[in-house]
């Protein structure tokens, strides 16, 4: 047997991928009342009065914000959730997704 025959072979290394990350944005809407996104943002966000009111005026200002980042899945039922919150209260309020550069 030549030395060739004994060598073992490289294993490759399993890397675990980052999962892709997606921001959940506000879009502002001429209807739903500010104190009600305030509330939405602070039930569904976990954010404090503060941050909640910073957000939602960010929104406001500037026709979006981003309210967070998350997996895909978690984005996607935290936006969910919260445009259903406004459309169960009438409101046209809306959270949508998209994936981070």
């Amino acid at each position: 047997m030549s030395d060739t025959d004994l060598k073992a072979k490289p294993r490759a290394k399993a890397q675990a991928e980052r999962p892709r990350l997606y921001k959940v944005i506000l879009l502002n809407d001429d209807f739903t009342p500010r104190d009600f996104v305030v509330t939405v943002l602070k039930a569904v966000f976990r954010m404090t009065e503060g941050e909640a009111l910073g957000v939602m005026l960010t929104a406001h200002r500037k026709g979006a914000c981003v309210v967070a980042v998350y997996t895909k899945e978690v984005a996607e039922t935290k936006a969910n959730q919260a445009t259903e919150f406004g459309r169960s209260r009438g409101y046209p309020l809306t959270f949508t997704t998209e994936r981070e550069e």
